[in-house]
């Protein structure tokens, strides 16, 4: 959530800038793209686990399938590195010998608990509340 509100203030006020003048179809054509571009985005990010995968999905541009007995670590994260995350909150999720990725899963305990179901030999590194 802390990513669609600034992302809504910022391209709904150049959106309400460039309507106000002169109306700018060139900006409109341009900026109106890129709108549903990211809303797609964000309503497409999905991470699903089907038997032992971990499936992430994030629009069109990113499919990634992680066998979860590969998994070494999950880690809470708050990074700015662009990946299939729609939030701040992140999980850092480290599998294989040096890959990782960051997600952010809405139930994060949840979704934590059916992985390690999977592979309960997964060390768990989150931050203290």
């Amino acid at each position: 959530m802390e990513l669609v509100v600034p992302l809504v203030l910022i391209f709904g006020t150049v959106l309400v800038l460039i309507i106000n003048e002169k109306p700018n179809w060139i900006g409109i054509a341009i900026l109106l793209p890129v709108i549903l571009f990211v809303v797609h985005m964000f309503l497409t990010t999905k991470y699903t686990i089907e038997g032992d995968k971990l499936v992430i999905k994030c629009g069109f541009l990113y499919h990634k399938t992680i066998d979860i007995n590969t998994i070494r670590r999950i880690a809470e994260k708050n990074n700015l590195l662009s990946s299939p995350a729609t939030s701040l909150d992140r999980l850092e999720i480290l599998y294989g010998k040096f890959d990782s990725v960051l997600i952010s899963p809405r139930r994060k305990a949840e979704f934590i608990n059916d992985i390690k179901r999977i592979n309960p030999g997964i060390e768990v590194n989150l931050k203290k509340k």
